[in-house]
């Protein structure tokens, strides 16, 4: 690597958890003043509206987690298969998976509430396999089935169930159909090769090729000019089985090389390439990694080089801040992806596990809501950046919107498979360029992908979720986060201790270390070094 000779900026540094009722008082100080809170609020309106006149009989997922609520038994079952079925290899599993879960709903008396055909056909084949299941004494037609097909029919159905729902995000099993598919849209691209962490070296080797293939064929079929040119999101994890904090020196001396040659790849056909967020845990390593490959003179001038910004931790500010300082430096503009996040659960379990003094994500959506609005204003007052929001939120677009005025430097994302009744009413109300992102791979490699998908979209407080709900009142779905949070005081989910809590009355939570957070790391490693204190200088007890 050539690394360029300029005064780079110092290591990415941000508290890792700092207190969420910092961030809420900087939210309401820097509140919107009331002309701009009621042009989002008709312009949100007016989305949700043209979203709610849209009549979609194939279905999305806004149909589906209608139908199949993550806050019922049913729901919470179709998550479990989701996450498991396709994976387990013997049929004997599969079938002790299936009645499990099936068992858990009442998927044999379930009617499907909605037209739409996805949802039709999951509903009818989970309902056929949880008759099967329950058929202790079965009878007549139920009886018939179960004596003519049996476990196979069962297991076949559920599956299949699962399969049609994955199919519904996957916009191409390989490349070539991908954009084959996409000649058909008027929308930009960006293309995501499925697949979770490498776990071995022959895992991350399999990943690089898939990504290397892809950036070969997408920039064959490509036209047009940055920033409107497809472009390919690419994960650091995928590309090194030891993507973590404690391997630092071993990922720095290895996987800048890898994420380079691909780098190099997208530069020569002149392509967007984003690297996708991760966990809180990575983002000081996905920091350091992203310097090392953006500072190699053979990428000097090229503007397609990007990543991904989570709103919902509460180091996106200065990632951003971080971010704008790198391009100035290498005199170049960044892409930059403005998501809200989609490992909350994960990133909540771990603080626990760790016993850490607060969460490094916000633990109310009004307060990631909040935090994007502020993290779109600054991409949009920073040159150095290409601002490119992803949301299915139709207050998020309004805002946006208000923000830029008439700017149109900049673009909208949303996934494949979601969000098309929001973005069609856009485009009917404004020229803002939009781009699909769209996962690409077998149905194999769709699970983690699909998960996170449905936890992201599925939870109670989900625009997604709450929109297709035609009891949801659109007062409720458009409300500013402002006035769901009420005042600063509220920027804690009342129901979510501190971890250090998550254990009381019985005991105070064990406190740990994050690795992750080079500040908490060295005073580890200093405390460790420091001269053991003699016996007879101890405070007594």
């Amino acid at each position: 690597m050539r690394a360029v000779e300029l005064s780079l900026p110092d290591a990415f540094a941000a508290p890792y958890a700092p207190p969420d009722e910092a961030f809420a008082a900087r939210f309401f100080a820097a509140r919107p003043d009331a002309a701009t809170r009621e042009a989002v609020t008709a312009t949100a309106a007016a989305l949700v509206r043209a979203m709610r006149d849209r009549h979609d009989m194939l279905g999305g997922v806004e149909d589906f987690l209608h139908e199949f609520s993550l806050s019922s038994r049913e729901g919470l079952a179709v998550m479990a298969l989701a996450e498991s079925l396709l994976r387990v290899r013997d049929d004997a599993t599969a079938d002790q998976l299936i009645a499990d879960k099936l068992a858990a709903g009442d998927f044999s008396h379930h009617e499907a509430s909605s037209e739409a055909l996805l949802v039709q056909a999951c509903a009818f084949a989970l309902g056929l396999s949880a008759r099967l299941v329950d058929a202790a004494e079965p009878r007549g037609l139920v009886a018939d089935l179960a004596r003519r097909l049996g476990l196979p029919a069962l297991r076949g159905a559920a599956k299949q169930a699962m399969r049609l729902m994955g199919a519904h995000f996957v916009f191409g099993e390989t490349i070539e159909a991908a954009i084959a598919r996409a000649q058909d849209h008027r929308e930009r691209f960006s293309y995501d090769m499925l697949g979770e962490g490498a776990r071995t070296a022959k895992d991350a080797a399999r990943y690089f090729d898939a990504y290397a293939h892809a950036i070969r064929v997408i920039g064959a079929n490509a036209d047009g000019r940055l920033p409107a040119r497809p472009g390919i999101s690419v994960k650091l994890s995928a590309l090194h089985p030891r993507y973590e904090a404690i391997s630092r020196d071993r990922v720095l001396g290895e996987l800048p090389a890898r994420a380079l040659e691909l780098a190099r790849l997208a530069k020569a056909r002149d392509l967007a390439f984003t690297i996708d967020a991760e966990e809180a845990d990575r983002l000081e390593l996905s920091l350091d990694v992203i310097a090392r490959v953006a500072a190699d003179s053979s990428l000097a001038g090229w503007d397609g080089f990007g990543l991904a910004v989570q709103a919902y931790q509460k180091r996106a500010a200065a990632v951003i801040d971080y971010v704008a300082a790198l391009a100035e430096a290498l005199d170049r503009r960044f892409m930059l992806r403005l998501v809200k996040g989609a490992y909350w659960d994960s990133e909540i379990k771990r603080a626990q596990e760790r016993g850490l003094a607060d969460y490094p994500v916000f633990t109310r959506k009004a307060m990631t809501d909040l935090n994007y609005d502020a993290c779109a204003a600054q991409l949009l007052e920073n040159s150095r950046l290409y601002p490119q929001f992803a949301t299915h939120n139709a207050r998020s677009v309004a805002t946006v919107l208000a923000l830029a005025g008439k700017r149109r430097d900049f673009e909208f994302q949303r996934l494949h498979g979601m969000g098309e009744a929001l973005y069609e009413a856009l485009a009917a109300r404004s020229d803002a360029p939009q781009r699909i992102y769209a996962p690409v791979g077998p149905h194999r490699d769709l699970l983690g992908y699909l998960v996170r998908r449905l936890i992201e979209n599925g939870a109670n407080s989900s625009f997604v979720a709450r929109a297709a709900d035609p009891e949801t009142p659109e007062g409720v779905l458009i409300a500013h986060p402002h006035e769901t949070l009420g005042s600063s005081q509220n920027a804690r989910h009342p129901r979510l201790p501190f971890p250090a809590e998550i254990y009381l009355p019985l005991r105070a939570n064990s406190k740990g270390v994050e690795f992750g957070d080079r500040t908490a790391l060295a005073a580890l490693i200093g405390e460790a070094r420091a001269p053991a204190t003699p016996p007879e200088a101890r405070p007594s007890v």
